[in-house]
């Protein structure tokens, strides 16, 4: 079984104030990780809508991997948490996970048809849902000593940094080459930093467990009511959240922007996406979910404006898609942490995900058909599920 502490080898445990900068270190070094992983499969995910039209595929089928992809990438987290939490073995899961998540982009590179560039995207998600739970729960360790909504905000902040890097990368390639498989190559450079800087954070902090100041056995069976209506809240927002890849097939389908502009476009979004992660990080340590409720307020406005609008509303749009995003990547993973014993987390972060991934399918699946027939329709359906979330949130935050 692996250990699970933050690494030091004194016979008495080092003050609080050192374990805080230990904490505080393990998070940076997770979130340079998440760093180099994004620069690779952000960036590939911010030309795969385009690439895979260049392949021949429809509007449909775009919409439906975009979906499958969050699927399995999601999906498969209900039985790594699972998995991780039996054995315990939270290092050793990430790691594979990250060999198969990262290794399969430069692979694209290789794709003759739009199916073997579908199969090694799903590979690419298969990846990053074996790893993700088991990494959540490594962070959520130190997140305690640093604040929840700030470990994790600072995470997400450090993570979109490379998700801006890598679609401006890709735009480089394509204004340069005009070469879409020169792209994922290059990104592969990425892939490999990153898997070193994760070897380096295994070898400096081998029990990341113990900089949790103390970990309560879970007292039931059960999760508790509030995660599963905390799963309804994310369910209903992702339904609604329409992937990358539909709204860079809209923007490339309709003129409104160049391909070369389409990674730009989706780097504004990540820029946005690592502000909101701090920013809401912050407010939620200090207020609660009622941030959540204002940063989803604020995302539903993104469909309107990207799927009607001109390349100005567009840009607009995308920066209520990053709010949207970074407001869910920080505080929907620090209210589950905070609302979880440690003995069940990587459960839960695998259920939980588990759920927005199928409602993410679901709503990409519905809204790729949407595209081709009733744009109209599309942003109906968007905005009217995402708001449904609130009136749960408030349920919640009454209950507790």
């Amino acid at each position: 079984m692996e250990s699970s502490g933050p690494g030091h080898h004194d016979s008495l445990p080092p003050p609080d104030g050192q374990r805080r900068k230990d904490a505080l270190r393990f998070v940076i070094l997770l979130g340079v990780v998440s760093l180099f992983a994004d620069v690779t499969y952000e960036g590939a995910r911010s030309i795969t809508g385009p690439f895979l039209f260049s392949l021949g595929a429809s509007g449909w089928v775009v919409g439906f991997v975009a979906g499958l992809g969050e699927l399995v990438g999601y999906g498969l987290r209900l039985f790594s948490g699972y998995w991780a939490d039996r054995t315990r073995r939270y290092w050793a899961i990430a790691i594979l996970g990250y060999v198969v998540n990262l290794l399969s982009v430069p692979a694209l590179a290789l794709a003759g048809s739009w199916q073997a560039a579908v199969a090694l995207m799903i590979l690419e998600r298969a990846g990053k849902a074996i790893r993700n739970p088991s990494r959540d729960v490594m962070l959520s360790h130190a997140a305690a000593r640093v604040g929840r909504g700030w470990g994790f905000g600072l995470h997400e902040a450090l993570d979109q940094i490379g998700a801006i890097v890598g679609p401006l990368i890709a735009s480089a390639v394509l204004a340069l080459r005009s070469d879409y498989r020169q792209a994922f190559a290059m990104l592969g450079v990425a892939a490999v930093l990153a898997l070193l800087t994760l070897a380096a954070a295994r070898i400096t902090f081998p029990r990341p467990g113990e900089f949790e100041p103390s970990r309560s056995a879970s007292g039931g069976r059960g999760l508790g009511r509030a995660f599963w209506l905390l799963l309804a809240v994310a369910a209903l927002v992702a339904a609604g959240y329409a992937d990358f890849p539909l709204i860079a097939f809209r923007l490339q389908r309709d003129a409104v922007a160049e391909a070369a502009w389409i990674p730009v476009l989706y780097a504004i979004a990540m820029g946005v996406d690592a502000l909101a992660a701090l920013a809401f990080g912050k407010l939620f340590d200090r207020f609660g979910l009622p941030v959540l409720a204002a940063a989803i307020g604020a995302s539903a406005a993104f469909a309107p404006l990207v799927f009607f609008g001109g390349f100005g509303p567009v840009v607009a749009g995308m920066v209520c898609w990053g709010v949207g995003m970074g407001a869910q990547e920080s505080i929907l993973r620090a209210a589950v942490a905070d609302r979880v014993p440690a003995d069940r987390r990587g459960t839960a972060f695998g259920i939980f995900n588990a759920g927005f991934g199928l409602a993410w399918f679901a709503g990409s699946a519905l809204m790729g058909w949407l595209m081709d027939v009733s744009a109209s329709g599309l942003v109906a359906f968007s905005v009217a599920v995402q708001l449904l979330a609130l009136p749960v949130l408030l349920w919640v935050r009454r209950r507790e």
